[in-house]
């Protein structure tokens, strides 16, 4: 390895327009944000080193066995954040960063394209909430005082944010890439013409610095590996990419895989995670749970991140078995977005992975959610799935044991129904028991509006809800109605206050536990608003079978509220009632699981609107 003579950034940009400087497949994306950017053009002004960089000369008889990458130069984080597959003449040697690569973007996208990011409180999914920005220097003087340090002002701007300042005074904005086109001095002179500002001594000696930082001196000191062993090349990588914003394990391996597939894995993982994110009400899988789950339903013995697991035989596999591993995915979250969860409630992502372990075993497609005859099978499934999400530590440290021992019972007992007791047993040999203890009672009671095993925890106690349709976390006694402020304001027939500080404060922080909770239909819901439970029940449920029924299935005493002093009655109750919900309904499966009655269900699908379960 040795140490090439530095280079001027507009020579390293036009390598990069000539693709003489590319980037190798084993490379991560660009992940840096706007203030990143502007901080290495601040440190490349006041002539601070911006680091070495470290390059691999790939010869021409290597390029035809690896996959290249171009530098990304106009980037979106809506719709352009991946970076352009390249061709790469095989009659020519080229040169492809190891380590560098966010720097050199950033240069390169500062000084030759643009930066769209979302405005604060756009629409995550829509186009216009990420604006095209070019970056721009402001020449009126240098940055206002600021907690970054940054001594010049540089900013990421619209077209329309530079209108807007025409006529403020302290605001000349440059556009950057102005400088990076002006490769000569004449035409750094045309430029000063050009804005207006050459007989501004701050303004053009703000452009001269920048103009001499970026054509005349030599700033980038490249490091370079010219031996053509791809196995030394991904050493090095592994090596150099310990440091800084480190590698993520999703990162490592599909950098690997990328550059050992035929085809490309890079965006068939990010298309698939795309695609699983979109289901349903949303999820926010990563790509690390992605290719853990392709490890684990290829039956790679070894499912561990280790480099030494990123075999050639081993990525092969995966890439042949790619499509009917993203099937059983699909079905997997589609499922899990039947039991009612999504982005916000799912507390850990790994259960993503036994369950598609279970629907690629069986070779599972999406009618085993909606048919009949799989109807116990699919409460089996959403009983086990909801209850280890609601236990704590499950699917925390020793994920990868857990992972390997639920294959193995699903691989030699899930032939034909969903095995939850045997994989119950073997979690509880691994300390991973299920059991229902006083303090996971206690734990679950103290949950709390908003949380997001609240979901699951009623979703588990109340099977009877078919969460395929919308369901809301609802207050039954209203929320509203338990403000301090509106309950320092009642009193008693005597006038003196209905209750004390202290019990008001008891009732305020008493709203939130799961005892006055419930999930009910988004409509209805809607329409129940700051209506009292009694008042509320009764007008909707006309016969005293009708209440009886609601208030059994929901676990509700008798006595609902009519008011602020009736809750702390209430609640007491309802707690009970859940305690013992609590110790039957997450008991750990067995022999004696059994479905809910058709009886049951019928009612409740009457009361979600008539739809069928199925």
């Amino acid at each position: 390895m040795g140490h090439k003579e530095p280079m001027t950034i507009a020579n390293a940009l036009r390598q990069i327009q000539e693709r003489r400087l590319i980037l190798p497949a084993i490379q991560r994306e660009y992940v840096w944000k706007p203030s990143q950017v502007i901080r290495v053009f601040d440190s490349v002004m006041r002539g601070y080193p911006v680091g070495s960089f470290l390059s691999w000369r790939v010869m021409p008889d290597t390029i035809s066995d690896f996959k290249f990458y171009g530098f990304m130069k106009d980037y979106s984080a809506f719709d352009n954040r991946h970076n352009p597959v390249i061709d790469i003449p095989t009659d020519r040697e080229v040169v492809a960063i190891l380590d560098g690569q966010q720097r050199l973007t950033s240069l390169n996208i500062g000084l030759r394209g643009t930066y769209a990011y979302k405005n604060h409180g756009g629409w995550a999914n829509k186009s216009w909430s990420y604006p095209e920005r070019r970056l721009f220097l402001n020449l009126a003087g240098e940055a206002p005082e600021n907690e970054l340090g940054l001594k010049y002002h540089f900013q990421f701007l619209t077209d329309a944010d530079v209108e807007a300042a025409r006529d403020d005074e302290t605001k000349i904005w440059l556009p950057v890439a102005d400088v990076f086109g002006a490769s000569e001095m004449s035409s750094l002179i045309q430029l000063l013409a050009k804005h207006g500002v050459g007989n501004d001594p701050v303004a053009s000696g703000l452009v001269s610095t920048l103009w001499d930082a970026i054509h005349k001196t030599a700033s980038l000191h490249f490091y370079e590996e010219t031996e053509q062993d791809i196995e030394r090349v991904l050493d090095i990588f592994v090596r150099v990419n310990s440091g800084g914003t480190v590698l993520s394990y999703s990162d490592l391996l599909l950098s690997i895989a990328t550059a050992q597939w035929e085809g490309d894995a890079r965006a068939a993982v990010h298309g698939l995670v795309d695609e699983l994110n979109n289901t349903g009400n949303g999820f926010s899988f990563s790509r690390d749970t992605v290719l853990k789950a392709g490890l684990v339903l290829n039956d790679v013995r070894d499912i561990s991140f280790k480099v030494k697991n990123f075999t050639a035989a081993n990525m092969a596999q995966l890439e042949a078995r790619w499509g009917t591993l993203s099937a059983s995915l699909q079905v997997a979250v589609g499922l899990l977005s039947d039991f009612g969860l999504s982005g916000g409630s799912l507390t850990a992502d790994s259960v993503l992975i036994p369950v598609a372990y279970y629907v690629h075993h069986r070779k599972l497609d999406h009618s085993y959610r909606q048919s009949p005859n799989t109807r116990d099978d699919r409460m089996a499934l959403r009983s086990w799935v909801l209850r280890s999400l609601i236990v704590r530590g499950i699917w925390g440290s020793g994920l990868d044991t857990l992972l390997r021992d639920v294959r193995e019972v699903i691989r030699s007992e899930g032939a034909e129904t969903f095995p939850a007791a045997a994989i119950e047993r073997a979690m509880a040999a691994r300390g991973k028991s299920l059991a229902v203890t006083d303090a996971l009672v206690d734990d679950v009671l103290s949950l709390e509006y908003g949380r997001p095993r609240t979901f699951a925890v009623l979703a588990a106690l109340f099977p009877h809800v078919d969460t395929r349709n919308q369901f809301h976390v609802d207050h039954i006694f209203p929320g509203s109605l338990l403000e301090q402020k509106g309950l320092r304001r009642l009193t008693k027939d005597d006038g003196t206050p209905q209750f004390t500080p202290d019990e008001i404060d008891d009732l305020t922080e008493r709203k939130n536990q799961l005892p006055n909770l419930e999930l009910l239909p988004g409509l209805e819901n809607i329409g129940k608003l700051a209506e009292v439970p009694a008042n509320w029940v009764a007008a909707n449920y006309a016969t005293s079978e009708e209440r009886s029924s609601f208030l059994e299935r929901n676990a509700l005493p008798a006595q609902l509220p009519h008011g602020a002093a009736e809750f702390d009655s209430f609640f007491r109750a309802r707690r009970e009632l859940l305690e013992a919900r609590i110790r039957t309904t997450l008991r750990p499966a067995g022999r004696d699981y059994v479905s809910q009655s058709p009886s049951v269900l019928a009612l409740d699908e009457e009361l979600a609107g008539g739809d069928d379960v199925d």
